[in-house]
C-alpha cells in the first residue's frame, strides 16, 4: 500500500467498541478505517443482555432511530430450586428509556451505517492475520490480502485477541477468565409474547436466572424479550464447566424445561442457536491498554463488569476514549506510548475501570462458594416462601421451627462460617476505597 493511502487510524473489528472509536476519529476530521471479518458487522455477535441508552445516546445521539427492540420496564431476577422459583421485580416507566433489547446483527449494522455517514470507510470480508511492527511501534496491519498502514491501530477484535497478544498487550487467556455464553432465539407472534410477559405499550422484560438447573455452578441464565422473540441463554464459567464436565447446552436444555421459564417459550419456533465467549476476569483481568501506535478496547481489554451484565455499555466508553486519545495524538503528531497512556488515564477517571475496580473480587469470592451462593441459598429462599404460602392444616410455627434446624442442620458450622466470611468480603471489597 502505497505511503499516499496511509490513514491516520485502522481499527480492527466493529462492534460496539470498535464502531465507538471510528466514529469519534471521523467526526474528528480525521481519516479512519474500519475493518471487520464477518460479512456485515454482527453477523457474527452473539447478544445476551441490555444496552444502557446513557451509552448509546453518548456516541449516536439519534439513536431511538435505530432498529430498537423493546425499551426495558421490567428487570427481574429469579432464584430457582429444582422445581419453584422467587422471583424479585423492579419495574420503571417506559418514558425513562433506561435501557432497551436490541438484536445485535440489526444493531451493529445501524451503527456501521452511521460511521459511514460521518466519513468511516469500512471493509468487511477483512480478516487481520498480523500486526506490522517497526522498532517497537504498531504502524499498520497485515490482511490476506494487503497492508494498511496507519498511525495508530486500535485493537477491537473481541475476547480472544490474537492481536492483543502478539504485541504483548496480553497473556493467553486462562479458563476461570472466560465464561462461555450460549443462547437460543424462540420466535413467537408479538401479541402473545405481550400477553405471557404482561407488556404494554412496546415495554420489555430481562430476566436474570440464578441457581436450580444451573446445578450450583459459577453460572447465571439470562432471558429477554424481542418484538416478536424470546432469547434465553446462559453464561458459564469455562474452569467450572471443563472442571465438571458439564456441556453447557445441557445446562441451557435444563433451564428451558424449569416451571420458571417453560410456559415463556412454549410452542415457539427455534430460530437460532449460539456461542460465545465473554470476559469474566473483571478488573484484575484488564491488560495493558496501549504501547506505541496501539491501543485495546472493548471485549479485548476485558472491559466487562459481570456483577451489573454491563458490557456493550463498557465497550462503547472505552472506544470513545480511544478515539479522543487518538485525535490528540494526531493533533501533537505523537503515537507513542507517552501520550496514548491518555486513554487509560480516561478509562481510570471514568465508571468504566471505577466500576471494575469496586467488584474485583466478587467473582474470585463467588466462584470460591458457588454451590452455597448459587446452589444452596436459592433452594432455602424457596422452602422458606413454600412454607410462607402454603395452608396444609399444620401450625405454621413447627413448620419455621423445623425449616430453621434443617436450615443449620444440612450446612455444618465451618461451611456457614466460610459462606459468612465470604459474604464479609464481598461487603468489605465493593465498599473498599
Amino acid at each position: 500500500m502505497s505511503e499516499s493511502k496511509k490513514v491516520d487510524v485502522v481499527v480492527v473489528g466493529a462492534g460496539p467498541a470498535g464502531v465507538s472509536a471510528a466514529i469519534t476519529i471521523a467526526r474528528g476530521g480525521r481519516k479512519v478505517v474500519l475493518i471487520e471479518r464477518g460479512n456485515f458487522s454482527g453477523s457474527k455477535n452473539m447478544y445476551g443482555g441490555v444496552i444502557y441508552s446513557h451509552a448509546a445516546k453518548e456516541i449516536f445521539p439519534n439513536f431511538k432511530e435505530a432498529p430498537i427492540e423493546r425499551f426495558v420496564t421490567s428487570h427481574d431476577y429469579v432464584l430457582m430450586s429444582e422445581y419453584d422459583s422467587t422471583t424479585i421485580t423492579y419495574k420503571n416507566t417506559l418514558e425513562r428509556e433506561i435501557s432497551f433489547i436490541a438484536l445485535r446483527p440489526k444493531w451493529d449494522k445501524w451503527c456501521v451505517e452511521e460511521a459511514k455517514k460521518a466519513g468511516v470507510y469500512f471493509c468487511p470480508d477483512t480478516v487481520v492475520r498480523e500486526l506490522i511492527v517497526e522498532e517497537n511501534t504498531v504502524i499498520g496491519i497485515k490482511t490476506d490480502l494487503e497492508y494498511f498502514y496507519a498511525d495508530i491501530v486500535i485493537i477491537a477484535d473481541g475476547v480472544n485477541s490474537i492481536l492483543a497478544e502478539q504485541v504483548g498487550l496480553r497473556t493467553q487467556l486462562k479458563p476461570k477468565q472466560v465464561a462461555l455464553g450460549v443462547k437460543e432465539v424462540f420466535k413467537l407472534p408479538q401479541e402473545v409474547i405481550e400477553q405471557r410477559f404482561g407488556l404494554i405499550n412496546g415495554g420489555g422484560r430481562e430476566f436474570k436466572l440464578i441457581g436450580g438447573p444451573l446445578r450450583g455452578m459459577m453460572a447465571m441464565g439470562i432471558m429477554f424479550t424481542n418484538k416478536d422473540s424470546v432469547a434465553i441463554g446462559i453464561g458459564a464459567s469455562l474452569e467450572d464447566l471443563k472442571n465438571k464436565k458439564i456441556k453447557p447446552y445441557e445446562l441451557l436444555d435444563d433451564l428451558k424445561h424449569h416451571p420458571a421459564v417453560a410456559d415463556y417459550i412454549k410452542d415457539g419456533e427455534l430460530l437460532e442457536y449460539s456461542a460465545h465467549l465473554i470476559p469474566e476476569g473483571g478488573f484484575d483481568s484488564v491488560p495493558k491498554l496501549y504501547d506505541n501506535g496501539v491501543m485495546v478496547v472493548g471485549d479485548a481489554a476485558m472491559l466487562v463488569d459481570n456483577v451489573h451484565f454491563e458490557g456493550t455499555n463498557l465497550a462503547m466508553y472505552s472506544g470513545k476514549f480511544a478515539g479522543e486519545t487518538a485525535l490528540e495524538a494526531i493533533e501533537k503528531n505523537d503515537f507513542s506510548a507517552n501520550t496514548l497512556c491518555l486513554y487509560e488515564k480516561k478509562l481510570q477517571n471514568s465508571f468504566v475501570m471505577k466500576d471494575l475496580k469496586t467488584y474485583r473480587s466478587v467473582v474470585d469470592n463467588i466462584m470460591d462458594r458457588t454451590d452455597s451462593y448459587l446452589g444452596y441459598y436459592p433452594e432455602k429462599v424457596n422452602e422458606f416462601f413454600e412454607i410462607f404460602t402454603e395452608t396444609d392444616g399444620r401450625e405454621k410455627r413447627g413448620k419455621y421451627i423445623r425449616f430453621i434446624k434443617n436450615f443449620f442442620g444440612k450446612r455444618s458450622l465451618s461451611e456457614l462460617f466460610k459462606d459468612a466470611i465470604t459474604a464479609l468480603k464481598l461487603v468489605f471489597g465493593v465498599f473498599k476505597p
